[in-house]
């Protein structure tokens, strides 16, 4: 499995999940950098991801929504706050409202991501994710990111050797 490690740091109110793939950084960039293929991983099972905009750079949103196996539709965006591609990026991670504006009463993560050479070949990838309090990261803990993100990164990586 690629997801690795994760670390729970209450005092800096962070998250931090590390997976390992077999593919390079350039490759691994792709799952991000390609709308298509971020919508084949980034959500559980059962939980489509539709993106419906898509700008990586500065100050550029990634606008998309996610099918809950009810049919509700949740609509969240990623607003770009730092970009090196392809080793990093930072984003501010959070939920829209009715007029697809991102939605001031649910307060956002900030997310930021770094992919490294592995010693031997592949990408380590890092994913620190950062809550407004530490009540908002004990939510997160509650609904078992960790396990949430072991099957997420495991789509990752069957994309990657596909």
């Amino acid at each position: 499995m690629p997801l690795t490690n994760v670390s729970n740091d209450p005092a800096a109110k962070t998250i931090t999940l590390t997976a390992e793939f077999d593919a390079p950084v350039e490759r691994a960039w792709q799952l991000y950098a390609d709308p298509r293929q971020l919508e084949q991983w980034w959500n559980p099972p059962g939980y489509p991801l539709t993106i419906t905009d898509h700008n990586l750079s500065v100050g550029g949103m990634v606008r998309a929504h996610v099918t809950t196996p009810d049919g509700q539709k949740a609509h969240a965006y990623w607003r770009i706050t730092a970009v090196d591609a392809p080793r990093s990026m930072e984003w501010e991670d959070g939920f829209l409202d009715d007029q697809l504006e991102p939605n001031p009463a649910i307060p956002p993560t900030t997310m930021h991501l770094t992919l490294a050479d592995r010693d031997g070949g592949g990408t380590l990838m890092t994913i620190v994710v950062g809550f407004l309090s530490v009540e908002s990261m004990q939510d997160s803990l509650d609904m078992d990111i960790e396990e949430q993100m072991r099957v997420t990164f495991g789509q990752a990586d069957a994309l990657l050797v596909s």
